[in-house]
């Protein structure tokens, strides 16, 4: 008996092979460059080694998957980890007659614009979001301009910001409605920044539409979830550290976060309405929230297990492998894990930094991996990237070029560690003038 997973997140691939053996059924993996899972591959146990099979096939094309799929001997589910392949995964599990989401559902998830406007209306949150009427660029005519020499003309750009000032105010976030990584993303505080990151989204390929929606203030955290038929467990909060803006990319995370009870009590009631008011009623999420002077506000819910070393996180301070409750889901019953007792708290704790360069070129190399061993939390070095791969984007996830985790009795302390750690870390670039 075979699962198949129709691509996986970077990291976790070797716990969702030993998950599936440890089920009594083989791994399939559908990929399109088995070199992002690399680190994953080098580092394989035995048991999960044993338990994968490899199957390299466009996975952007849904055809080609289909007859991948059929070719796999005695499927019996497909596992579907990423929001990429979100809406494709959910479409072909139900062309195969596999347990799976209902695609329609997906397609809301996978639609942020439509999450926040559905959650403003049933108040559970204290904003909505308006598309954003704007072209595939800023200009009106051949010439390239914008038409801001001409008092009588009225650009996109400027009729979309006088509509977002109308309708979201500011502060305001524009993003990507189906984007990932944080790419495609601006939060804007006055006008002259909401004037050039329209006229920027304007020259920008997008995976979904432009949106506007509020922002709001606080410190970033997610929820970490499974859920089965619309019962939904917290598993534990995850902190998220922020670069400073204008950039969105995310530095740290620590897990799991010690909120007194009364609050835990509070975002795990909030959680479990918000996904159930967004559809989501089966299967890990991953739920970013903005925690206000008011309570939780919503940033995005990934269907999924979170991204970065969160899977590995969850299996430290669980005591557990929880990508079994992954297996259970494919395969269309109940997650042990739903019942399980445990204490996220029993654990180790851990933290985790990514590491950026801090400027583009080629990467060649990373000076300082030889001496975290010196430094407490056992830390372990994640790879994101290969020397000799182009650093073209500093200022979301795509930049990251390694992730340092460390350990330790709490979060906070775990995450002091591996600041630590990945403070004598550099990655090492050429510029594009050195050759």
């Amino acid at each position: 008996m075979t699962i198949a997973a129709l691509e996986a997140l970077t990291f976790g691939l070797g716990r969702l092979a030993e998950a599936a053996g440890g089920a009594g059924h083989r791994l399939c993996l559908l990929t399109g460059d088995r070199a992002v899972y690399r680190h994953e591959l080098a580092h394989l146990t035995p048991e999960a080694l044993a338990a994968l099979d490899i199957v390299d096939v466009d996975t952007f094309d849904e055809s080609a998957c289909a007859a991948a799929l059929a070719a796999v001997p005695d499927l019996r589910g497909l596992v579907n980890s990423t929001d990429t392949w979100s809406v494709p995964g959910a479409d072909l599990a139900a062309k195969l007659g596999l347990p799976g989401p209902d695609p329609a559902s997906v397609r809301l998830l996978r639609d942020k614009g439509r999450v926040r406007t559905l959650l403003h209306e049933r108040g559970l949150s204290r904003g909505g979001a308006m598309t954003v009427p704007i072209g595939s660029n800023s200009s009106d005519g051949s010439d390239g301009s914008d038409g801001s020499d001409d008092p009588t003309h009225t650009s996109p750009t400027s009729s979309a910001a006088a509509e977002i000032l109308r309708e979201i105010g500011l502060p305001a976030v524009l993003k990507d409605s189906a984007g990932t990584s944080s790419r495609n993303v601006w939060p804007v505080r006055d006008e002259r920044q909401l004037h050039a990151a329209l006229a920027e989204a304007a020259q920008r390929p997008f995976a979904g539409r432009l949106f506007a929606e509020p922002f709001f203030s606080g410190p970033v955290y997610s929820a970490e979830t499974l859920s089965w038929e619309g019962e939904t467990r917290l598993l534990g909060v995850l902190s998220r550290q922020m670069s400073p803006e204008p950039s969105v990319r995310e530095e740290a995370a620590a897990f799991p976060v010690a909120f007194p009870d009364p609050e835990l009590g509070l975002l795990q009631d909030w959680v479990g309405r918000v996904l159930v008011t967004a559809g989501h009623d089966t299967g890990f999420a991953h739920v970013e929230f903005v925690l206000t002077t008011e309570g939780p506000e919503l940033v995005e819910i990934n269907r999924r297990i979170g991204g970065a070393l969160v899977g590995e996180a969850l299996c430290r301070a669980l005591g557990t492998n929880v990508y079994e409750a992954m297996v259970d889901t494919a395969l269309g019953r109940r997650p042990a894990l739903l019942d399980s007792p445990f204490d996220a708290s029993s654990g180790p704790a851990t933290g985790f930094v990514l590491v950026y360069p801090d400027r583009r070129g080629t990467l060649t190399g990373w000076t300082g991996l030889d001496t975290l061993s010196a430094f407490p939390g056992s830390p372990e070095w994640y790879p994101t990237a290969v020397p000799g791969r182009r650093v073209e984007h500093l200022s979301d996830q795509r930049g990251c070029t390694g992730i340092v985790l460390a350990e330790a009795a709490t979060a906070e302390l775990a995450l002091h560690r591996a600041l630590s750690a990945a403070g004598s870390v550099r990655p090492v670039v050429a510029a594009d003038d050195e050759g």
